[in-house]
């Protein structure tokens, strides 16, 4: 199994019951773990993925009522794709008119069929078809039949004002290679299935974006343990020049975290320890989830998340 490629994918949201309604139902995802922000814990910080909540599967948010609309602008993820079987884009085209979603119609990128639309936040989404048709993790236990299921992260678009300092760091630390090119967009693949592209979008001078609902906080990339992630801190700093914070401890996995030439904030996190180290991969999601260091405050903690809900 490769340990290269996207970990996660951080965003923010509105309201936390609209953002559970529509990953879950709408979209078919596994909602693996209800916790909080262990920065700002009178926020939640939901996980959607595969039924385990694999590496290259997982959309989290920071949900917040109210949240002011976000801008997408240069120095920023603009688009997030899935993976889905190639034969069913149609049935996903179908479905997004059926759920009232805002979608485009189905183009071309890179040889692949692909289905942009927005979530209920305006968060830039899309599915592109591909012809892996491997069912092995796909979450069953919603509405989309596992045939037309999401397979995990196919990649990511980074709205650039130049790449070729960007495109440094993901060929010279997190393992891409440069996998093609298209008008003013340039891939780079890790060769990892799930996950396994990055592509820079070149518009030179633009608008900077706004963080709000519906915008992306942060792209993790995958490190296959604490040493390997060691490594390529140590190359971040050494070879590049760049600050990188302290290891964090996540519960699920460990981070690392800097701001990328183009401005984007980049994390590097570990595959392990992963989602069932507190809870059963049956039960995955159903309950809210502290660390043991704010389980103590956990009544304070639950009254603010009904407050703020």
């Amino acid at each position: 199994m490769s340990h290269t490629g996207i970990h996660h994918v951080t965003a923010f949201s509105g309201a936390p019951d609209r953002n559970v309604d529509f990953y879950t139902r709408v979209l078919g995802l596994r909602l693996v773990k209800k916790t909080v922000n262990f920065d700002d814990p009178g926020t939640y910080h939901l996980y959607y993925g595969d039924e385990t909540g694999r590496p290259g599967t997982i959309l989290t948010f920071f949900p917040i009522a109210h949240a002011a609309p976000g801008r997408v602008g240069v120095g920023e993820m603009q688009e997030t794709a899935f993976r889905v079987p190639r034969a069913a884009i149609g049935w996903w085209a179908h479905r997004l008119i059926e759920k009232g979603v805002t979608h485009d119609t189905v183009a071309q990128a890179f040889g692949d069929p692909i289905l942009r639309f927005r979530d209920p936040d305006g968060m830039m989404l899309a599915l592109v078809g591909t012809d892996a048709q491997e069912a092995g993790g796909v979450w069953t236990g919603g509405e989309v039949p596992a045939e037309h299921a999401i397979r995990g992260f196919h990649g990511v678009t980074l709205l650039l004002r130049e790449a070729e300092a960007t495109a440094a760091i993901l060929t010279g630390v997190l393992g891409f290679r440069e996998a093609g090119r298209d008008g003013l967009s340039i891939r780079y693949g890790s060769g990892a299935e799930t996950g396994g592209f990055v592509t820079l979008r070149v518009v030179g001078e633009f608008l900077r974006g706004r963080q709000g609902a519906g915008s992306v906080h942060h792209i993790a990339f995958r490190a296959a343990d604490d040493a390997e992630q060691a490594r390529m801190v140590e190359t971040l700093t050494r070879s590049y020049g760049l600050g990188v914070t302290e290891q964090k401890d996540r519960q699920y996995f460990r981070s690392v975290y800097f701001r990328e030439p183009g401005g984007v904030l980049f994390e590097i996190a570990t595959d392990g320890p992963g989602f069932a180290i507190d809870e059963a991969v049956a039960s995955l999601g159903q309950s809210l989830k502290l660390p043991g260091f704010l389980e103590p405050h956990r009544a304070q903690i639950e009254g603010r998340l009904a407050e703020r809900a």
